[in-house]
């Protein structure tokens, strides 16, 4: 990708809907206004939460503190698999958006394929639903392998327009992505930031090449593959920090040198679950 990316670049999904690259993560932040409030000063209009994470309520209200429009702002959650089912996924969906304190959502995710087969498809078939409804914009999956993604679509159902999976250099999640291009679904990237990591000798090189941080190198890398980069931090100063990327490009050379790191499933830093039965 060139050089000329900026903050505010976006993505047209299968949906219709366009969703900025590079967004905000609030993963394991039981307070995260200020993150978010400095990120949207910042430019940032992407902000991917879940249920999981206990803090949607808190998205919704950074959201309004920020007096950026509604529709300005790019909102993700995800369902856990313990609330996986056809009803089960109705209530939810409806529980998100009066946590929220919005009118729709712009993504809804699963957030993994634990539940197995059956209870997948239910879940799916109900954020189709609540799509149609007009509560969801754009539906999509998470830690989805490409079994989870080929049972969709030999169910006969609309495949997913995102599949949210760990991608880093340390773990590149090859085949998922090369299947994900080849069928139209968007890669969304979490873990971008290796959870800290940074003491790679690649990756220090490569920062003092362009005379940025790690992290900044790391969310750069995304970029230029064409993923949508999810950084977490609790920290305002990060936040913005980590948004700090476009002015510099990575050659072609420190780019292969960074995707030589590549470990496959060994490199990941999180649970990764893409193999669940």
């Amino acid at each position: 990708m060139p050089v000329a990316l900026k903050l505010d670049t976006t993505v047209k999904l299968p949906s219709g809907y366009t969703v900025p690259l590079l967004g905000l993560g609030v993963y394991q932040n039981d307070d995260c206004v200020p993150a978010c409030l400095a990120a949207l000063k910042h430019g940032y209009r992407h902000i991917d939460s879940a249920r999981m994470y206990r803090n949607e309520d808190q998205v919704g209200q950074a959201v309004r503190e920020s007096g950026i429009p509604r529709e300005k702002v790019f909102v993700t959650t995800k369902i856990y698999d313990p609330d996986h089912g056809y009803e089960s996924t109705l209530k939810v969906v409806d529980e998100s958006l009066q946590r929220f304190g919005f009118d729709y959502i712009d993504l809804y995710l699963i957030h993994s394929p634990l539940s197995g087969k059956k209870r997948r498809l239910e879940t799916w078939r109900a954020l189709l639903d609540a799509q149609k409804a007009g509560k969801i914009r754009t539906v999509g999956v998470s830690n989805y392998g490409i079994k989870h993604l080929e049972e969709i679509r030999e169910a006969g159902l609309a495949q997913p327009a995102v599949n949210q999976i760990e991608v880093q250099p340390f773990c590149q999640q090859r085949p998922i992505v090369e299947y994900c291009r080849e069928h139209g679904i968007f890669v969304q990237a979490y873990c971008p930031l290796v959870r800290g990591r940074f003491d790679e000798p690649v990756l220090q090189e490569v920062a003092r090449k362009y005379k940025k941080d790690v992290a900044q190198v790391l969310v750069r890398w995304s970029l230029q593959h064409g993923f949508s980069p999810l950084p977490k931090s609790a920290r305002p100063e990060r936040v913005v920090s980590n948004a700090d990327v476009y002015d510099f490009q990575i050659s072609e050379e420190d780019m292969a040198k960074l995707d030589a790191l590549d470990k496959g499933a060994a490199g990941a830093t999180s649970w990764n679950p893409v193999d669940a039965e």
